[in-house]
């Protein structure tokens, strides 16, 4: 079997001790894709990033076979908040962030698009589109495509629905920098069956009728503890939850993806050990 008869898959790797170790991990887990954070997701200020870092991460990144790579925004960031100091906060962490995907000339950004907060799905969409625009417009970012994750549909949050995905980049000022990050966990448990051929092609259909495949830029690959519809964000590895080896299968062999990054967003632990087993995991399921 040749690299590419399957999906570019990766994982997301640690960057502890420095964003260089980010690529080195990765090549050591077989990576042809990676995702990172590029600072720590659950704090609001960081120091800012120095040029002599991203210069070394730049220059690492082709000798580590320079996979796609995608920085996961902060998991504070609410990008439907408006006027209160969330908002505020929202806007400056991910006008930092795009400078920081910037300087390390990395392709994607991944963002939960937030909570609209009682205000409706209508008006979430509409601040999400504006706030994102004024982002990329204030940080001067020109090389990243922000993605948009699909979610779990739980409570007021935005992205259960792939029409929601769709209604963002419609009301963007710039939808030509905007695509879509699809997390298997996450739509079945908004209620997308993956788990039949049949249910797979089906939502795939939905999927390209609504948003278009040519948006989906990269994928999270991840079973789900929770069941189909039930809204729960709560991942698992491969093969070990409530979506089982099948709806992989179809991924792992669908010619439609065979050029979009795939990471796994599976738990830690083991020293790294279970990214292997799910890796191996999913290229056994080629075909």
């Amino acid at each position: 079997m040749t690299k590419r008869d399957i999906p570019r898959l990766g994982v997301h790797v640690s960057v502890a001790g420095g964003l260089i170790n980010g690529l080195i991990r990765g090549e050591e887990l077989g990576c042809e894709a990676l995702q990172i954070f590029t600072k720590n997701q659950r704090r609001w200020n960081h120091p800012p990033l120095e040029e002599a870092t991203a210069e070394e991460f730049r220059e690492a990144f082709p000798k580590y076979g320079a996979p796609p790579i995608a920085s996961h925004g902060a998991y504070l960031l609410n990008l439907a908040a408006e006027g209160n100091e969330v908002a505020e906060k929202t806007m400056a962490n991910l006008t930092d962030e795009l400078w920081r995907c910037q300087m390390l000339a990395l392709p994607y950004l991944v963002l939960h698009p937030g909570s609209h907060g009682g205000a409706g799905v209508e008006e979430g969409v509409k601040r999400i589109a504006a706030n994102i625009g004024e982002a990329l417009t204030r940080s001067g970012n020109e090389v990243t495509t922000v993605l948009l994750e699909t979610t779990s549909g739980a409570g007021k949050t935005v992205g259960g629905e792939f029409s929601h995905l769709r209604d963002i980049i419609a009301a963007s000022q710039m939808p030509e920098r905007l695509g879509v990050c699809v997390d298997t966990c996450h739509i079945f448990a908004a209620g997308y069956e993956l788990r039949t051929n049949e249910g797979y092609e089906e939502t795939v259909e939905k999927l390209s009728r609504t948003i278009t495949l040519e948006r989906v830029n990269f994928f999270h690959l991840n079973d789900s503890l929770g069941v189909l519809g039930s809204k729960k964000d709560r991942h698992t590895h491969i093969g070990k939850g409530e979506l089982g080896l099948a709806p992989f299968g179809f991924l792992m062999n669908d010619l439609r993806f065979r050029e979009v990054p795939m990471v796994l967003e599976t738990p830690d632990g083991d020293n790294g050990e279970m990214d292997s087993v799910n890796l191996s995991t999913l290229r056994s399921l080629k075909v």
